[in-house]
């Protein structure tokens, strides 16, 4: 049939009031997800479990989602439910069908509607609880699981219940001390760098070690113009000229040796024996020449060597007349400078024996002088004993 105008759904005005219960229910099944250092939502379901007598209360005949009211008269099995408290519902999907049926009571078949209508909210509410049935448990077990590991845990002493504050407080100690350990690490973290740095600054400068022991290396070795300079060093140069001499002379008897060795094997008449008797033929000749310039030589120089001597010697005979010519005149001033200190001697003696007599004649006019003075001072006293007046005395001296 039409649906008039009149059948259209009521919004309910009334208060809807919370449903502490459903919120419990909902606060316990989220407490299985949070973390136990975040939340302390299982501590606290622990301090209160919910009670277990929830299928007592949720009967059919009361409301599943109102909260019951303490004044309230306990429901009974057989008792309908009334329609005014669908209006408290929170989570209730069937809000539009409330104001439908206050409308329809007038209407046929509004009784099958209303019925049908209930049999799906008790469905929906059959599911519902066990829903929460399920979250019950899982919420239980995992209370149960915390309770367990609180007592185990050694904050928590043995034969107690772990109260929430003491929890909380656990917690709090267990976030400090992670952000301490976190410091920490970041300490350690920096230290580990700058390790890191010290280290690399210690490898660079192993590398430039290295690398300046290399070019010592290098320097110590010496490069072909340093061995050019050596060469044409003078002292260098020498002894290098004289190994090279001596290698030749080795080197021309290492040949003699050879050839007398190959000689000693061959006989005059081969050919090997006849090219050694032309040799030793033009040796000996060259030989004789070599002494007959030689001797030469030495004679020319023998002659110049004596004829250098000798005009040595006659420089040096002249030089030795001129010394003895020279000496004679020396020994001339000698005496006669000897001469003039023996009459200067003599002069000096006379004048020692002058002054010697001078000197006692001084002393003897001395001693007459001390005498006039003497006998003068004393005539002078007796002069002044003779007479009584005083008079003044003069002596000269």
């Amino acid at each position: 049939h039409k649906q008039s105008p009149l059948l259209t759904p009521v919004p309910s005005r009334r208060r809807q009031r919370p449903n502490p219960r459903r919120r419990s229910t909902t606060s316990s099944a989220a407490g299985t997800v949070v973390h136990p250092a975040v939340s302390t939502t299982p501590a606290k379901a622990m301090a209160d479990p919910p009670s277990p007598r929830l299928d007592e209360d949720d009967t059919f005949g009361r409301d599943f989602n109102a909260s019951p009211s303490r004044n309230a008269a306990p429901a009974r099995s057989g008792e309908k439910r009334q329609f005014g408290d669908l209006d408290d519902d929170e989570d209730d999907v069937f809000a539009s069908k409330k104001g439908k049926t206050k409308v329809e009571e007038s209407a046929p078949g509004a009784a099958t509607g209303m019925i049908l209508s209930l049999r799906e909210s008790l469905q929906t509410c059959k599911e519902n609880l066990e829903s929460n049935q399920v979250e019950l448990e899982a919420a239980k077990s995992e209370i149960q699981k915390w309770h367990s590991a609180f007592q185990n845990i050694p904050a928590v002493p043995a034969g107690t219940n772990p109260e929430p504050v003491s929890v909380v407080t656990y917690l709090n100690n267990l976030k400090s001390s992670e952000e301490s350990l976190k410091e920490q690490l970041e300490k350690a973290k920096k230290r580990e760098a700058a390790f890191i740095v010290t280290f690399a600054k210690r490898e660079q400068e192993i590398a430039e070690l290295k690398s300046a022991v290399r070019d010592l290396k290098t320097q110590l070795r010496p490069p072909s113009m340093q061995t050019r300079r050596l060469l044409l060093d003078p002292a260098i140069h020498e002894e290098f000229t004289r190994l090279k001499n001596l290698a030749e002379e080795k080197e021309k008897k290492i040949k003699e040796l050879q050839e007398n060795v190959a000689a000693v094997n061959f006989t005059p008449s081969s050919k090997h024996g006849k090219m050694l008797m032309a040799k030793c033929r033009t040796l000996q000749e060259e030989n004789e020449e070599i002494g007959a310039m030689a001797s030469e030589g030495k004679i020319h120089e023998l002659g110049m060597k004596i004829a250098v001597l000798k005009t040595q010697n006659n420089e040096l005979r002249n030089q030795f007349d001129g010394l003895y010519k020279h000496m004679d005149g020396l020994t001339n001033d000698v005496e006669r400078s000897n001469e003039m200190v023996s009459i200067l001697q003599e002069e000096l003696e006379a004048k020692d024996v002058e002054l010697a007599r001078l000197k006692e004649m001084l002393c003897q006019k001395e001693a007459t002088e001390d005498d006039t003075v003497v006998e003068e001072r004393e005539e002078a006293a007796n002069d002044m004993n003779a007479s009584s007046d005083p008079q003044p005395i003069k002596v000269e001296s």
